[in-house]
């Protein structure tokens, strides 16, 4: 089995939830967000978010302004919308119970190997 996949694989079931998080809280560009997730070392790429992107505005979970750049083409400013925020609080829950499991796991596992 390879690790590296599995790991991969880990880091593409939380991706929603992040962006869905960071965009909670403030708008912001693609590359503010590629930028974001590499700072925290879930590292992505446009191919991989920009589809992700237009998925969760097409479920209603974003939109989107467009803001006119001194340096280019016009960009596109995410944000949550009140259901992408309901959306999350969901994630947030399923994730603390999720979390909650694993630990709960890993410290029968080590009571197990005593």
């Amino acid at each position: 089995m390879n690790v590296e996949n599995t790991k991969a694989q880990m880091r593409k079931g939380v991706l929603e939830f992040c962006i869905l998080s960071l965009l909670s809280s403030r708008e912001a560009y693609t590359s503010d967000i590629i930028n974001t997730l590499k700072e925290s070392k879930l590292l992505v790429v446009e191919g991989t978010l920009y589809p992700l992107l237009t998925r969760l505005k097409n479920d209603g979970l974003l939109d989107y302004r467009w803001e006119e750049s001194t340096s280019g083409p016009p960009r596109k400013y995410y944000k949550t919308t009140t259901q992408g925020d309901e959306f999350l609080a969901e994630l947030k829950n399923t994730w603390d119970e999720l979390q909650n499991a694993v630990e709960t796991t890993l410290a029968s596992e080590t009571k197990i190997n005593k």
